[in-house]
Parts: C-alpha cells; sequence; structure tokens
C-alpha cells in the first residue's frame, strides 16, 4: 500500500531513497494528535523544483522534532491573495483537520498559508481552536496556539506585501507598455515577438494574415474568407480549421495592426479588481492622443480603423462578450441606387428586384397603385458611374459637393493624416471630458484642495491647448486638383464600395428619376433617359470644359460605354 501523495512528491522530483529519509515512503498511522498535513504552495513558475523540495525537508525536519508523522503533503500552484481564486488543495488540508485525522497543518511561511490577511487567517485559527487543532509556521518557528497575534500581524503584513507586489507588477507593465514594449500573451496570426524583445515582428504566418487583411479591405465576409482558407487546406495556427468568428477575433486586436492594446481590468461583484482583463478592442493612446506601437503589424493603423468599421457595417449590436459586444448580421447591400432611384410612375423609390430595379410601390402595393417600372441595375449603375464623374469634373473647386468629396479623396490619398486626425479629435473630447470631471470633484463635490486642483487644471490645459492647435493645423483645406483629373476621380471610385459608391453619388445628387418608355420596345440608350436632379447647378464649368471632362470620363471609366438599352 503506498501513499495518496507519493505521485505528487515524485513529480517534485524527489527519489524514492530520499522519501524514506524524511518518512514520506509509508503511510502514516497513528493517532490524531501524532499526525499532521503539509501545505506546499507554489507561488510563481520560476520557484524551481529544488526550492519547493527543501521547503519538504524544513517542515519534515520540523515534524521530526515534534514527533509527528507527515499524513499528506497537498501541493498545488495557486495565488493566496485573491478572493476570488479557490485553492482545492489548501481546502483540502484544512478539511482534513476539522474532520480530525490529524491535528496539526505545517505551512512553511505566514505568506504561503495566506495573503488575505487576518479575514481568513482569523477565522481559521478560531475553527483550528475549537478542534484543538495547530497551524505551525515553520520558517516563523510560530505555533497558533501559542502566538496568535503574533501570527495576526504577520498575515497583515503578508497582505500589505500582496498588495505592493500587485501594485509595482501593474507600475512595470503599464511602463512597458507606455514605451511601446510587448508585455507578453499570444500574439496575433502574422507576428511572432522574439524572447527578450519586447517588440512585434512580422512571422511566416504573415502572407496569409495579410492576405485576410486584403480580402476583408475589398469587402468580403469573414465567412467566405474561411471557406476560401479552408478549401485550399491553409490551417490556423493551431492546425484548425478557420471560421468567421477566428478571423473576427483577429481584426478585433489592435496587435494586429503592431499596436499595444488597452485593457481594463475585470472586477468583481463587490468591485475589487481581479487579475483578469478584458479586451477593449482599442489601442493604448499616449499623451498626445496617439496610438502606442510596439512593433511590426501586418496591417496599418488606418487599414485597422477600415477593416472595424468594415466589420461592425455588417451587423447590429447585441449582448456583451469578449471581444466587445455580440453582434448579429445584418444584410449587406448590393445596390448604389437605393434611396435615390425614382419610379417615372408614381415617384416612388426603386428598390433592388434581383437583376433589375423595380418599383417597390408596384411591388409591395400591387397595379391599383403603380403601373410600375423596372430597368438592368448593372446598365443603369454602370451610365451613373459615367454621369457621376463627369460631372464632379465639371465643377470647380468653390462647389460645396467637390469639399464633400474631398474627405472622402483625404481619407483615400493619405488614410494616416485622416486616421491622425480623428485619433486628435477623440483625444481632445477625453481630455474635455477630463477637465469637467476635475471642476465637478472641486466645485461640487469638494474631494480635492485648491493646490492639486490648480495643478491638474493647468496641465489639462495645456493639453487640451496642444491637441487644438494640432487639429487646427491637420484641418487646413487640401489641394483639390486631384479632383480635377478624371484618373485621379475614377481610383477614388473604385476604391470604394457599395456603401462608399452611394455616399459619393449622395454627395452630388437629390435624385435619379428614370424616364418612362416612349413605346414598347424604345431602344433609347438608358443614359439619355436618367434624369438627374444634381446638387450643384450654379458652380459648373463652360460648355466646352464639360466636353472634354466627359470625354477624359469615357476613356478612363473601367465600365467603358453604356449599353444601348
Amino acid at each position: 500500500m503506498e501513499r495518496e501523495d507519493l505521485p505528487a512528491l515524485r513529480s517534485l522530483g524527489f527519489e524514492d531513497s530520499e522519501l524514506k529519509e524524511l518518512g514520506l515512503w509509508e503511510p502514516a498511522t497513528g493517532e490524531p494528535s501524532a499526525l499532521a498535513e503539509m501545505y506546499v504552495r507554489r507561488s510563481k513558475k520560476k520557484d524551481t523544483l529544488s526550492s519547493l523540495r527543501s521547503h519538504v525537508r524544513i517542515m519534515c525536519e520540523q515534524a521530526r522534532r515534534d514527533s509527528t508523522q507527515i499524513r499528506r503533503v497537498w501541493f498545488e500552484q495557486k495565488s493566496a491573495s485573491k478572493a476570488y481564486v479557490r485553492r482545492e488543495e489548501f481546502e483540502s488540508a484544512t478539511a482534513a483537520i476539522v474532520a480530525g485525522l490529524s491535528k496539526t497543518l505545517y505551512v512553511l511561511k505566514t505568506s504561503r498559508l495566506s495573503r488575505r490577511g487576518m479575514g481568513q487567517v482569523g477565522l481559521l485559527l478560531d475553527t483550528f481552536e475549537e478542534k484543538k487543532a495547530r497551524i505551525y509556521v515553520c520558517a516563523e518557528h510560530l505555533d497558533s496556539r501559542k502566538s496568535r497575534m503574533v501570527l495576526a500581524f504577520l498575515s497583515e503584513q503578508a497582505r500589505d506585501q500582496a498588495k505592493d507586489i500587485a501594485e509595482f507588477t501593474k507600475i512595470g507593465i503599464d511602463a512597458n507598455k507606455a514605451e511601446g514594449r510587448w508585455t507578453g500573451g499570444v500574439t496575433p496570426f502574422g507576428l511572432e515577438s522574439p524572447k527578450g524583445s519586447g517588440k512585434l515582428r512580422r512571422s511566416a504566418e504573415y502572407p496569409t494574415s495579410r492576405r485576410i487583411a486584403a480580402l476583408l479591405l475589398a469587402t468580403r465576409t469573414p465567412a467566405s474568407i474561411a471557406e476560401e482558407l479552408n478549401g485550399e487546406g491553409i490551417t490556423t495556427r493551431y492546425g484548425k480549421k478557420w471560421r468567421a468568428q477566428t478571423i473576427i477575433h483577429l481584426t478585433m486586436s489592435p496587435a494586429w495592426a503592431g499596436l499595444v492594446p488597452n485593457r481594463e481590468r475585470v472586477m468583481d461583484e463587490n468591485g475589487n479588481s481581479t487579475d483578469k482583463y478584458r479586451r477593449t478592442a482599442e489601442p493604448l493612446m499616449n499623451a498626445h492622443g496617439e496610438p502606442v506601437s510596439c512593433g511590426e503589424g501586418v496591417v496599418t493603423y488606418a487599414e485597422f480603423v477600415k477593416i472595424r468599421a468594415l466589420i461592425s457595417g455588417r451587423s447590429r449590436a447585441g449582448s456583451g462578450s469578449a471581444i466587445g459586444d455580440k453582434r448579429r448580421g445584418i444584410r449587406q447591400p448590393v445596390t448604389i441606387l437605393t434611396g435615390l432611384f425614382k419610379c417615372p410612375n408614381c415617384r416612388g423609390p426603386m428598390g433592388n428586384g434581383g437583376r433589375n430595379y423595380n418599383c417597390r410601390n408596384r411591388a409591395v402595393q400591387g397595379p391599383s397603385v403603380c403601373p410600375g417600372a423596372s430597368t438592368q441595375r448593372e446598365r443603369v449603375e454602370d451610365a451613373m458611374t459615367q454621369l457621376w464623374t463627369a460631372h464632379i469634373l465639371s465643377l470647380t473647386p468653390e462647389s460645396e459637393t467637390i469639399q464633400n468629396i474631398a474627405r472622402r479623396w483625404l481619407q483615400y490619398r493619405d488614410p494616416a493624416a485622416e486616421d491622425r486626425k480623428r485619433n486628435v479629435t477623440a483625444a481632445l473630447e477625453q481630455a474635455v471630458g477630463r477637465e469637467m470631471r476635475l471642476e465637478k470633484e472641486f466645485f461640487v463635490l469638494g474631494k480635492m484642495d485648491e493646490e492639486r486642483f490648480d495643478r491638474l487644471r493647468e496641465q489639462i490645459s495645456g493639453q487640451i491647448s496642444a491637441l487644438k492647435s494640432e487639429l487646427a493645423e491637420l484641418s487646413n483645406d487640401a489641394d483639390l486638383s486631384p479632383l480635377m483629373d478624371a484618373e485621379a476621380l475614377t481610383a477614388i471610385w473604385n476604391g470604394e464600395g457599395i456603401e462608399g459608391r452611394r455616399a459619393l453619388l449622395k454627395a452630388a445628387i437629390k435624385s435619379v428619376t428614370m424616364a418612362p418608355a416612349k413605346y414598347k420596345g424604345d431602344r433609347t440608350p438608358i443614359i439619355d433617359r436618367l434624369v438627374i436632379d444634381w446638387r450643384d447647378k450654379e458652380t459648373q464649368r463652360s460648355d466646352e470644359e464639360w466636353e472634354t471632362a466627359f470625354a477624359n470620363v469615357r476613356r478612363s471609366s473601367p465600365f467603358g460605354q453604356p449599353e444601348s438599352r
């Protein structure tokens, strides 16, 4: 018959011969007063097995002096300071004493017993006193039956040390993050962090990860990307099949863009902090409102923002989850004229009817309301592309429409500058919010002295002034000459998805109506049947300039000539 704790003792590296010398080979027998439990806790992985074996030897030597046998050694690697962490082996050790199997619990130090202070240790001592049992702390030579007050003091000291350790650890992690160092954890697919470097770099997975990014930027859905990768036999880092949710998780990590992720500590039901963190899917910002980089990324910050916007645009918010809000998918738009295209008969909306645009009033309310109208979707959108481009080229730089489209051009031409502008705007809003909270603390709640209030207000005011100056510089008027060029304008159009093209059309158009056919089989080109209500009618170029622009559009347009009917 062998001891129940023999596998645990061997896992600590003890040889059978040494276990016999320590009295840990044969099962312990005798009266409970002559038996004891031993609790060994490994607080960190860096505690070597040799040090743990020395802990056992010290407690066995004390047991020999006390003429007691170790009934069982209880070993675990758990925190002793966090209330939400359940220590099963510790509970089993104390339960054995409460059950009357033994009368002594050996621990090496008070900190190994508990770091929760007298609140936990005091209750344990009361229970042991009722059972006429004791706790013996070998390093400090403390017997709970004789030194209860000293043990209480040391347990409170251990509790304070735990708080200091947690605070120092947090300060160290925050400092590393602020300096742009990768603080550890699983790196996003496509990146790795060489040991000791504290930086991210691209790995052998990068080509596949970059391909995922390119497909997402091309408005492909995560589900279709996962299907494509699985069809080619490409697996995840762990050799598993791709799923849409896997790709969504990837896009929610700022580290994918080579940025330090921002985290929020999870609180328990009593408002106490735990050692668990919730990802906010937002990068850590420095004092100037800039995202903090920690090395190379698969995507740029601008691409990261755009991909997240595309993902969010395909879903509607639901209940919370680890990556933000759980979201339900919504049908994606496939037509660019929705909301603009009007029926020639009832002036109602023309909507998607498969391959055609159909009158929605006719489809929903019947022929008694509208006789209906229908036209092929592809040829209408091709014609609108040419008409819109030619119209934009006919406008002067002072046109309000040009100014609106210029904002999209800036995002297309210099997305980093636009992202920086958004970051500065967000940082400015946060700084103003901090200023308001500071004033509330001082003027309303009275929780702050005047000297500290003045010092903090001066710092925040300086931040606000600096952000306002930078925002004004970023908001300077841009060179609009690229919008006067047919090729550049076509590039803007081709670079947008359905939603982007809708926005570009709405910036220039109030509505589009298709003139009814003159007779059955009317072969009038669709481009001549479209009646467009433009927003800008007074800031156009001359007729000669317009004809030149339209000719340039025909040469630059990827769609070619529109169909004749």
